[in-house]
C-alpha cells in the first residue's frame, strides 16, 4: 500500500566513491510512505553501502539523500527509522536474556536509560511479540531460537518504538525456505496494516515480485520500478544483472502472486 505523494526517502543524483572506486552512480529516486521496496542486484553492486549512506554511516561525493523531509545530514529523529544488519543474529548464543527481555530492550530510547518499565511499556512488548507470532517462545533464551525465529525477534525488538521506516539488509541468510516464507508475510502483515515503509535487501527475487510493491535494481546505477501485471522482469533485471540472467518466477503461497510477461 502507498500513499502518493508523501515521500519517506528521497534520493538526487547520489554518487558514492570508496577508495576511487565509483560505487553508486547518479542515482535519483523516491520512496514515499506505505511502500514495500526489494532491493536486489549482483554481489558488489551497492545494495549494503545504498543502506549505510540513507543512514549516514558514510559520506557521500555529491547529490542529496532527504530522510522525512530533511538531508540527512541534519536529521536527527532517528527514532523513526529501524535498521537491522545482516549481522543482527550474531551474538552469543549463552547470552542470559530471553525474547521478551531482548525485545523490550526496543523500548529503551535516548535520554531513557535505567527508566523503570511500565505497564504500558510491557504491555507493548507483548503485542509486538504476538504480531511477530512469537508468544509461543518468548519466555525462551535466545540461545534456543531458529535462525527464522531470531530474525523476527529483532524485527519484534525494532517495532517496539513504531519506526515509521524499517531498512533491512539480508535479514534471512541461512534460514530455511518455510521460515523464509513467515518472515516476509509478518513484514508484509506490517506493511499493510500499519503502512509502515519498508526496504529489505534480498536475493530472493520470487518473494520481491510475490510480496512487494516496488523494485530497486543496483549495479552501480539504481532503477526503480513499480510492481505491476504489466512489469517485465526478465528486463528489468538483465539490465542489473547482465544479459546472461534470465528470471524464473516460482509462485509459492503467495496471495496477489503472478507469472510475469516473457520478453
Amino acid at each position: 500500500m502507498t500513499t502518493q505523494n508523501n515521500p519517506v526517502l528521497e534520493i538526487k543524483n547520489l554518487k558514492i566513491t570508496r577508495n576511487d572506486e565509483t560505487i553508486i552512480e547518479d542515482a535519483t529516486f523516491t520512496i514515499n510512505k506505505g511502500d514495500y521496496v526489494g532491493i536486489v542486484g549482483p554481489n558488489g553492486g551497492g545494495k549494503t553501502t545504498l543502506l549505510r549512506a540513507i543512514l549516514n554511516f558514510l559520506p557521500y561525493t555529491q547529490g542529496s539523500i532527504q530522510l522525512f523531509g530533511l538531508d540527512s545530514t541534519k536529521f536527527s529523529a532517528w527514532q523513526k527509522i529501524a535498521y537491522i544488519s545482516q549481522q543482527a543474529t550474531n551474538f552469543e548464543d549463552q547470552f542470559p536474556l530471553t525474547v521478551r527481555e531482548l525485545v523490550s530492550l526496543g523500548c529503551v530510547t535516548k535520554g531513557h536509560l535505567g527508566r523503570k518499565f511500565t505497564p504500558k511499556d510491557w504491555k507493548n512488548v507483548d503485542d509486538t511479540i504476538e504480531f511477530m507470532g512469537l508468544s509461543d517462545v518468548a519466555n525462551r533464551r535466545i540461545g534456543q531460537l531458529s535462525g527464522g525465529q531470531k530474525q523476527r525477534m529483532f524485527v519484534a525488538k525494532a517495532l517496539t518504538h513504531k519506526p515509521e521506516l524499517i531498512l533491512l539488509d539480508e535479514p534471512i541468510v541461512g534460514v530455511d525456505s518455510n521460515a523464509q516464507e513467515k518472515f516476509y508475510k509478518k513484514l508484509s502483515d506490517l506493511n499493510l496494516k500499519h503502512q509502515t515503509t519498508i526496504l529489505i535487501v534480498t536475493h530472493d527475487l520470487t518473494s520481491v515480485f510475490c510480496r512487494m510493491s516496488k523494485i530497486l535494481c543496483i549495479n552501480k546505477n539504481i532503477e526503480l520500478a513499480n510492481i505491476t501485471q504489466d512489469l517485465n522482469p526478465n528486463q528489468l533485471l538483465k539490465r542489473a544483472y547482465g544479459e546472461h540472467f534470465h528470471f524464473v518466477f516460482h509462485q509459492h503461497n503467495c496471495k496477489g502472486a503472478f507469472t510475469p510477461n516473457e520478453p
